[in-house]
């Protein structure tokens, strides 16, 4: 495995799921050269990593506007031209799409590793397979991959570049993230007020541009002075905010993947989705959960909300208190 290439665009928090099997990768073979496909407007998380040579950069998202056929056709043209340049000896597809599977065959590299349950078709480009299952973890389901190429995982580790130190806010603080990709993840605006409202230090909010109006609605009704940082960090920024937080108060989302990879204690609001899948990995977080007989129903949008309204702040703030408590003690 002198070049090894590892295609996994996106999400954030798919990419910091996937970051133990380059860590996997790097400590079984040192001397490997290791390439990563990013979708654009993710690359922050991985530029400058000393364990990536490369990053071949993908508008994924301008791909899938017919109006810039003929722009996605150059491009792809001029990415696979590159890539088979590249002569990799090994493709590892932790995407499993039909897109990451056409790039990975198209590569021409004589071994491509993926999971024989992936989507879309995309099981048929390659030639060493693995089930990756859809009962355990997502990142213990990409490190089935390491597996079959043989590589041994003693310590499940996420290695981040350097970002620096924490960011400075005046003194201790937590970080809220109110937003999420689905409607249907977000807990309500009145309960992350009513948190922010009952525990006393600062909170800072973070999240993307997208999430703006929600921060709006919870700035227009706290008590409290909260440093409001929604929109206005790129993830490099984002990630040195998290580093120096006290702890996460998160929906499922990628800012609280990256917490978790950076060991801040996370405190997560779950309902559509399963922790058991894509829950914060590691130890010291907590998952609140309504367990209501629907959930999790993985629909990005619901009428009623009713599995998230039902995890109350009362239980939050009960279980924050405590354990912060425990934590000054000690």
């Amino acid at each position: 495995m002198r070049r090894v290439l590892i295609v996994k665009p996106s999400s954030l928090g798919d990419i910091i799921h996937a970051l133990p099997v380059l860590n996997a990768l790097k400590s079984a073979v040192p001397g490997a050269e290791v390439h990563w496909v990013v979708a654009r407007g993710f690359e922050g998380i991985l530029e400058g990593h000393p364990m990536i040579e490369r990053l071949w950069v993908i508008s994924k998202e301008e791909w899938k506007r017919p109006a810039g056929l003929f722009r996605t056709a150059s491009e792809l043209g001029r990415l696979i031209k590159g890539l088979r340049a590249a002569r990799y000896d090994l493709v590892i597809d932790l995407q499993g799409l039909l897109r990451s599977g056409l790039i990975t065959v198209l590569t021409g590299a004589p071994r491509r590793a993926g999971f024989s349950d992936a989507r879309e078709l995309s099981h048929l480009c390659y030639n060493l397979k693995v089930e990756g299952g859809r009962t355990c973890h997502a990142v213990e389901r990409y490190l089935r991959v390491a597996a079959l190429l043989g590589i041994g995982v003693e310590d499940v580790a996420f290695p981040l570049p350097p970002f620096g130190g924490g960011v400075g806010f005046g003194g201790p603080y937590y970080v809220v993230v109110p937003g999420a990709r689905w409607p249907s993840k977000r807990w309500p605006v009145e309960y992350f007020v009513e948190v922010i409202d009952s525990v006393p230090i600062r909170a800072v909010m973070a999240g993307s541009a997208a999430d703006s109006e929600v921060a709006r609605a919870i700035l227009a009704r706290t008590r409290r002075e909260v440093v409001d940082m929604v929109g206005k960090t790129d993830l490099k920024t984002l990630v040195s905010i998290l580093k120096g937080a006290s702890f996460v108060l998160s929906n499922d989302s990628g800012p609280m993947h990256i917490a978790a990879a950076l060991s801040v204690p996370v405190y997560a609001v779950f309902g559509p989705t399963s922790e058991l899948l894509t829950g914060p990995y590691g130890h010291g977080h907590r998952v609140f959960n309504s367990r209501m007989g629907c959930s999790p129903c993985f629909r990005r949008r619901c009428a009623s909300l009713e599995c998230m309204r039902r995890v109350t702040p009362e239980v939050v703030i009960e279980r924050i208190m405590e354990e912060r408590a425990c934590r000054v003690e000690s």
